[in-house]
């Protein structure tokens, strides 16, 4: 699904710190806008579920650049906070750089919200944990207005959008989405560019021998060819790197069968082809099943669960599952009379469109494309992606 890049090795590092460009510099300390400091208040306030124990932050820790802190590879919710969700909960930190889902000149698909691009926009994806039955778990916009009435910020919120805003319960529920998206675009935490590798781009730092030949590893297309969807390179709309072209792939992550809908004999997440806005109706392209969007990078080092069904919990995993894949399956997937069921998360119609044709997956019958210094090496490289 992702397009493939001209990735020359780096022979000369200058040249490649001067190619990201100066950006990374934090945020100034302006205040933020009033629908901005409205979207932080409800981004934290639990009272906004019908178990009034879940908000935004329950599943968006801040400490962890805005991603999931459950050990479990999916959040429960609902009313009594006991009903499994499907997906690993998304990180959501440099989301304002992203856009609404389209199909790129190629017939790439770019941009859209949540982990199947079905938002498409800040506001939009913000909407859907409030209505979404095993997470805030309320009915509808009216019993999340009912509830918002009582806020200890509700005059703040009648000051903001009008005296009678409570009013119209529909009108009130897009001001809500609407402060979310000022919130998580005000906000310099949502986007701090603070890590190392931004300080070693400002030339205040540098990287250890070791962090630096896991960029080259991380970039070149014959060994790790992350950057292949990860640009290590800054883009336009960006003062730096952000570790994802915002693209989708699928990638045959193995099947979690710790996800209790997963039990169900014949049940497939499907992603893309199940997702994208309602209006493209993508049903019918099961050429998009099985791909998810491709997440950045940027605090990578602190996630706690990997890919959207959560089936890996380290860094090292991950990486040794992108080099075997396919020159190890069955250290992947499970086996039945008939042989190694690959791609077993797919159903068997659709296992075609996992990507075999991009380095580091297209080595089957060969040796995998990192060595374990070069994998510890890249993994080094990473943890200098965690803001600070």
């Amino acid at each position: 699904m992702s397009r493939l890049r001209f990735l020359a090795p780096l022979l000369i590092y200058s040249t490649w710190l001067a190619s990201c460009g100066g950006g990374g510099a934090t945020p100034s300390a302006e205040s933020i806008s009033a629908a901005a400091q409205l979207g932080q208040l409800i981004f934290k306030d639990p009272s906004l579920s019908a178990s009034g124990q879940m908000s935004c932050q329950t599943c968006h820790e801040p400490s962890l650049g805005h991603a999931s802190p459950f050990t479990t590879a999916v959040a429960l919710g609902g009313p009594t906070l006991t009903d499994a969700g499907l997906r690993t909960p998304p990180a959501i930190n440099y989301l304002k750089f992203n856009g609404a889902f389209k199909f790129d000149t190629d017939g790439t698909p770019m941009g859209g919200f949540f982990w199947d691009g079905r938002a498409n926009s800040l506001a939009e994806q913000a909407k859907g944990p409030f209505l979404n039955a095993v997470e805030m778990a309320n009915g509808d916009a009216a019993t999340v207005i009912t509830k918002l009435r009582t806020a200890t910020y509700a005059d703040q919120f009648k000051k903001a959008f009008g005296a009678d805003i409570f009013n119209d319960p529909n009108t009130a529920f897009e001001r809500v989405a609407y402060a979310l998206e000022r919130y998580q675009i005000e906000d310099a935490d949502f986007a701090p560019f603070t890590s190392k590798f931004d300080a070693v781009n400002q030339g205040k730092e540098a990287f250890t021998p070791q962090e630096l030949r896991g960029l080259v590893w991380f970039n070149r297309a014959d060994k790790g060819n992350c950057a292949a969807c990860h640009p290590s390179t800054k883009p336009d709309n960006a003062p730096a790197a952000l570790f994802t072209d915002f693209s989708y792939d699928s990638l045959g992550v193995p099947r979690n069968n710790d996800i209790p809908a997963n039990s169900v004999a014949g049940f497939y997440d499907k992603g893309l082809c199940n997702g994208g806005p309602a209006a493209l109706n993508l049903a019918a392209r099961t050429d998009l099943c099985g791909a998810f969007k491709v997440p950045s990078l940027r605090n990578v080092a602190k996630r706690k669960r990997f890919f959207h069904n959560g089936q890996f919990t380290t860094l090292e995993q991950v990486v040794n599952f992108y080099i075997t894949r396919d020159t190890a399956p069955t250290a992947w997937y499970p086996s039945d009379l008939t042989g190694v069921l690959i791609y077993n998360d797919l159903p068997a119609l659709e296992r075609g469109n996992v990507n075999v044709t991009e380095g580091p997956y297209n080595r089957t019958g060969l040796t995998p494309a990192l060595n374990a210094q070069e994998i510890t090496d890249l993994i080094a490289f990473l943890g200098t992606l965690s803001d600070r």
